[in-house]
């Protein structure tokens, strides 16, 4: 890739990178192809809300990694992470644009939303950014205002399938299964004196979104196999748990996974977290999620 070759550029969070925002990243690389230009997505992190204090406690789809990740297997060949920060919020429109897209990324193209607006306080919008592109000779392609109501529409419908715990919805809006990373970490070990052993999830980054509390059927690509097996998001209130917890327990499983990184995507929702009268009872229930959960496995690869 030659370096000083022009870009063919958008500006967005993507967060999800679902079916509305692959549209407009499948436009970024057919005008890349026709152009012999670089596709190209300029993203910011933090979020502008976590740091201009409007909400800190924002929850993503995606952590940084998995955006670039997502936003690359759309064919998306550079990814432009700036780091939004209180100098960065404070340039004025013609500082933003000259320094940061013409200088510093060297866009011919750039493909933005009608309702786009940028610079301090986000005062300039786009026939601005279209006065701009006179100015530094680029090129300026208008996203319609029902392609972006799909991506707003997309990521509220999102956000608020994962909250109900309704993961098959919010997957057919991602086009892919929703998915966490984490690290596996040392339990309280109760799940293997019921012969149900569960792998502890540690999720460094908290602005990731976790669905709501319950018992979900997941799965994982371990050595390059695909393992399925049955995950508890919540506070394990029959043994007295007090903190919220992600454990996985894997199906026909018995690998050493202490310390290791894993990704799991969620594929069901079996039912509500709840407390047991006994621990009897409890592993009782586990032996029907796992019922359940293997007959939603079986149908699904039919």
């Amino acid at each position: 890739m030659t370096k000083n070759l022009s870009k063919i550029i958008t500006i967005g969070t993507f967060d999800g990178v679902h079916f509305g925002h692959q549209k407009i990243l499948g436009k970024v690389v057919k005008i890349a192809q026709d152009n012999k230009c670089i596709p190209s997505v300029l993203t910011l992190f933090p979020h502008p809300r976590m740091v201009l204090g409007k909400d800190h406690d924002v929850k993503l789809l995606n952590t940084i990694e998995e955006r670039v990740e997502l936003l690359k297997n759309q064919g998306i060949e550079e990814v432009i992470v700036k780091e939004f920060t209180q100098e960065f919020a404070n340039l004025s429109a013609r500082d933003y644009v000259k320094s940061v897209l013409v200088d510093e990324l060297n866009l011919s193209h750039i493909v933005i939303g009608y309702d786009h607006h940028f610079g301090k306080n986000r005062t300039a919008n786009i026939t601005d950014l279209k006065h701009f592109a006179s100015e530094f000779n680029f090129k300026v392609e208008e996203i319609s205002a029902q392609d972006i109501k799909d991506v707003t529409v997309s990521s509220t419908k999102i956000r608020t399938a994962l909250h109900d715990g309704n993961v098959e919805l919010a997957n057919s809006y991602l086009g892919y299964n929703f998915f966490i990373s984490g690290t596996v970490i040392k339990g309280k070990g109760l799940g293997r004196t019921i012969a149900f052993p569960t792998a502890n999830i540690h999720i460094k980054e908290t602005y990731k979104l976790i669905p709501r509390d319950g018992v979900y059927v997941v799965s994982s690509t371990y050595n390059n196999e695909l393992v399925y097996g049955m995950m508890n998001i919540g506070t394990n209130p029959t043994v007295d748990g007090k903190s919220r917890s992600v454990e996985v327990h894997f199906f026909d499983f018995n690998e050493d996974l202490y310390g290791k990184t894993i990704r799991i995507a969620f594929l069901n929702r079996l039912r509500s977290e709840q407390k047991f009268d006994s621990v009897d009872a409890l592993k009782a229930q586990l032996k029907n999620d796992r019922t359940a959960a293997l007959d939603y496995i079986e149908a699904l690869n039919d």
